[in-house]
């Protein structure tokens, strides 16, 4: 089985205190880079989070971000330091008794002095539990969403690794009648030349023309790296086979470019070059294989 490294997630949880929400976004990548959008309250738990999704995906830009919504009703609830208050309006009083006749602090001015009135902190371990369970559900979502994507590509380069061992089975196929066409031209040649040859001499030249066009190494790699897809694409070890499926794709080219460089014929050259026109569809595809 393989994964697409795109995907989509999103995970809302309901709470006592209000709603928290993820949503993932994945695309290509060559490694795996995350971007982690938080509230300012969870910040502090970048790290814990980060490890989270590395341990879920290997390949991909991810972009992860959390939302929180509060319910009005349960907003902080602010501290009053008394004792600071009555501090502040004692030290009005004095400057008050040694500068003359000046107007003493209202209560709304003591409430703005620094300190007087403080938001009492929150208990954010509840919501830290909340927020993790609530990303491993989406990255649960998101590998849901890459495997159904992954079933697609999979099912696209299964066709085209068919249509690759198609073509090299033609190419083999017609190998003999080329063998002869090659041949018979040879020998009409030098009779159009009307000299005497030795028929040694012709068998010489004629393998010597034949080891230039031979390609059944070439198809016999071919028919390996076709074999070797195929593995992959059923296996169920969930292993992230992109890179390998990449270098595959490298071989299978290769071998195309040697096929048609070794061809002496219109059939096997066009054959050639259906070969690389697959390839390279299955590449593309590749390159969202994680």
């Amino acid at each position: 089985m393989i994964r697409s490294m795109t995907g989509f997630s999103r995970i809302e949880r309901d709470a006592p205190w209000g709603t928290i929400a993820w949503e993932l976004r994945a695309v290509n990548h060559r490694y795996l880079e995350i971007g982690l959008r938080l509230p300012e309250e969870l910040r502090a738990l970048e790290g814990r989070f980060r490890q989270q999704v590395a341990a879920q995906l290997k390949r991909g830009k991810v972009d992860a971000s959390l939302r929180l919504g509060w319910h009005a009703e349960t907003g902080r609830e602010l501290a009053l330091d008394l004792d600071l208050a009555a501090r502040v309006v004692e030290a009005a009083h004095k400057v008050r008794e040694r500068s003359g006749d000046l107007a003493l602090p209202g209560a709304m001015d003591i409430l703005r002095w620094p300190g007087v009135v403080r938001e009492q902190e929150r208990d954010m371990e509840p919501l830290a539990e909340l927020a993790a369970q609530a990303l491993a559900e989406a990255l649960e979502a998101l590998d849901a969403s890459r495997r159904r994507e992954g079933e697609h590509l999979a099912a696209a380069l299964a066709e085209r690794c068919a249509g690759v061992a198609a073509l090299a089975d033609e190419v083999r196929a017609v190998l003999p009648t080329i063998r002869d066409g090659l041949r018979a031209r040879l020998l009409e040649r030098l009779e159009g030349l009307e000299v005497e040859f030795e028929p040694q001499r012709l068998e010489q030249e004629l393998a010597l023309q034949l080891g230039k066009m031979d390609v059944d190494e070439e198809l016999d790699r071919l028919a390996a790296h076709v074999a070797e897809v195929r593995r992959i694409l059923s296996s169920d070890a969930g292993e992230a086979n992109g890179r390998r499926l990449d270098f595959l794709m490298q071989e299978f080219n290769r071998e195309a470019n040697t096929l048609g460089s070794k061809s002496v014929d219109a059939h096997t050259t066009r054959l050639a070059v259906e070969l690389k026109v697959l390839i390279e569809q299955m590449r593309e595809q590749v390159q969202n294989v994680e």
